[in-house]
């Protein structure tokens, strides 16, 4: 689905830079190389409202890349459809002193598909030239245009600053609209810092800022776009596809796009109207039918990717993709959706901003560019269930930590609304670990370990499933790389999708497990479950961190000792507890064995820049302990 568009609209041409001076690489501020693998020069975008079924954008943008880690960010890349019109596109590269090295016309750029593939998606398109760099640093200006009847296409937003590690020189965004109606809401967030002019008249607004230094990523700290400074855009009055829109509300947004967007869009044939019903037929619960066609859709259709800024909003028609079997997440959510209303399931057709860090609509700011990805809530007793169409191995009502946790737009024929969809924190996020070993004269070991893993830690294990014997051996070694010379004998998965509980039995061996000291041996008694991360140290941390999840290990383990040996000394039993957490391990020795129990409780939580210390020492005391020896003697 598009994330309108900041990334597909790179426009704009405006005069008075001087390219052969002002590009030189000596000429830049150290405020501005502090900390960066790129430089955005200049970066200036005029937007024209012209009325309301006319916009033009056009964009002018500068970057100097320090270091092949900043190539990324001086792509030459612009995208369009049937609704848009490119013109004017080229680019220029320079060298450190600004002398030209490669003019870059129009004829010179690739124009391909933007779609992995399959033919329902051949208008979405994208223009790209792949400069390859003989040196660094080196600078790419691209320039173009594009015209659109669609005003609901308004850029999402203006982000001063690129990405982590990469400051700004001059950015700028200027805004015309014909007439008062046309005039676009205005959302800032984190100016208050900046070097920012605005200026606002009757029929123009206008935001120049400067000389912005780069922000460092730090562990755990809020993703970019909490942090990066920005105004949002979103269109009131506009026109998009064929309908006119008037958007002061989310419930507005709502009902337009229920009676427009997705009007129309549901049709079936009657051959799988009947495949479907007939497929239920046995079935009289809600979520029992809408999980049958849940799983007919994962066994029937594929997913392919519109990339990110291309693809519109409308989805392709149900008809179309039960007809080719594959769609976008906007066509097999509509599809799926349809396939429920012929068997009397209700449900949503839902916008959400999808990705492993958790990202949340703004509730006061109703438009169309929030959220990358769609997905559907199936409403049910006072709740919902949400399901991602476009996965084709997840359980029924299991989303992961791909849309977890976060506000997303629900879309219902009377009205839109902000929901949060299903949340997994700490203790949901389950790991049972149970595990025995002996250990040989030798050093050598060999036992067996069941791992039980719920939450987003089962999100993180079932596809072990469709895995080749040779990765998931591999995969073995990774987790367990405290043990040395490990062989994996044998494994078995069991996947519970109802439950959404997956267990992995496994049988291991290493040779120099223990390792000798004269005549004692020493060896770590938590073999299947060390805490390996500690997070970087800072002198001076700038950023706050938070923990978005959190999650619940417990550990049993049985160490079976060689004969003529006894126990000389084991640890002493640790009890941590912290406002991030908490932590047990007691390790003693019962009926001739050695017995660990442990437990590890991290909290999801935002916390400020200076509790990152204490956090640290507690993972950092977490992963000494469970390094702590055990040391045997030989019996007299």
């Amino acid at each position: 689905m598009r994330h309108l568009i900041l990334f597909l609209f790179l426009f704009s041409y405006f005069p008075g830079f001087s390219q052969s001076d002002d590009l030189q690489i000596f000429n830049l501020k150290t405020e501005l190389t502090n900390n960066a693998n790129a430089i955005v020069r200049l970066d200036e975008m005029m937007v024209d409202i012209v009325s309301k079924k006319e916009m033009v954008l056009k964009r002018k943008k500068i970057v100097t890349v320090l270091n092949e880690a900043g190539n990324k960010h001086a792509v030459a890349f612009v995208g369009y459809d049937n609704g848009k019109k490119v013109r004017n596109i080229q680019a220029k590269v320079y060298n450190a002193l600004g002398n030209e090295l490669e003019k870059i016309k129009e004829k010179d750029f690739k124009d391909v598909s933007a779609v992995d593939g399959g033919t329902l998606y051949t208008d979405y398109r994208y223009m790209y030239y792949p400069y390859t760099p003989v040196s660094y640093p080196y600078t790419i200006e691209l320039e173009y245009e594009i015209s659109t009847k669609n005003t609901g296409e308004l850029p999402a937003a203006w982000i001063f600053l690129d990405d982590f590690l990469v400051s700004t020189e001059e950015s700028s965004i200027h805004i015309n609209f014909a007439s008062p109606e046309l005039k676009p809401e205005i959302k800032e967030l984190r100016l208050e810092n900046l070097d920012i002019e605005k200026v606002v008249t009757a029929n123009s607004i206008q935001y120049l800022a400067k000389n912005i230094p780069a922000i460092k990523s730090e562990s755990l700290c809020p993703s970019f776009s909490e942090l990066a400074p920005l105004v949002r855009l979103r269109p009131v009055n506009f026109y998009y596809e064929g309908f006119d829109a008037s958007i002061q509300s989310w419930n507005d947004l709502g009902i337009w796009m229920s009676s427009n967007l997705l009007k129309g869009r549901d049709e079936l044939s009657p051959v799988t109207i009947g495949e479907v019903q007939n497929l239920v037929k046995d079935v009289d619960g809600t979520l029992e039918k809408a999980q049958l066609v849940y799983e007919y859709v994962q066994q029937n259709t594929r997913y392919i990717s519109v990339q990110v800024g291309i693809g519109g909003m409308q989805p392709i028609s149900a008809i179309d993709v039960d007809r080719v079997k594959y769609g976008d997440c906007k066509g097999l959510s509509n599809y799926t959706m349809a396939l429920l209303k012929t068997v009397g399931v209700e449900a949503y057709y839902a916008h959400v901003e999808a990705g492993n860090e958790q990202v949340d609509f703004e509730d006061d700011f109703p438009d169309l560019a929030q959220g990358n990805h769609v997905i559907l809530a199936i409403p049910h007793e006072g709740s919902y269930y949400w399901i991602d169409c476009t996965s084709q191995i997840h359980p029924f009502g299991f989303i992961g930590d791909f849309t977890d946790n976060r506000k997303a737009f629900i879309i219902k024929p009377n009205g839109g609304e902000i929901v949060r969809t299903t949340s997994y924190l700490n203790e949901q996020n389950q790991q049972l670990t149970k595990g025995d070993y002996t250990l040989q004269l030798d050093g050598s070991m060999n036992g067996k370990v069941s791992i039980v893993t719920k939450g987003i830690q089962y999100d993180s294990h079932f596809n072990l499933t469709d895995k080749t014997e040779e990765h998931i051996k591999k995969h073995y070694k990774n987790f367990w790389n405290n043990i040395n010379n490990l062989h994996i004998n044998s494994y078995e998965f069991k996947n519970d999708k109802k439950e959404v509980v997956f267990r992995e039995d496994v049988a291991i061996s290493a040779t120099n497990y223990a390792s000798k000291s004269g005549d004692r041996l020493l060896f770590a008694a938590n073999a299947f479950n060390k805490n390996k991360y500690v997070p970087g140290r800072y002198r001076n941390r700038k950023l706050p961190f938070e923990i978005q999840r959190g999650f619940y290990d417990e550990d049993q383990t049985s160490i079976t000792i060689p004969q003529g040996y006894s126990v000389e000394s084991v640890p002493e039993t640790m009890t941590l507890e912290t406002t991030f957490g908490t932590y047990f391990l007691q390790i003693k020795e019962e009926n001739g064995q050695i017995v660990l129990e442990r437990r590890l409780l991290v909290k999801a939580g935002e916390y400020s820049a200076t509790e990152y210390g204490a956090f640290r020492d507690f993972m950092k005391n977490v992963s000494k302990h469970d390094n702590s020896k055990v040391v045997l003697k030989p019996i007299l």
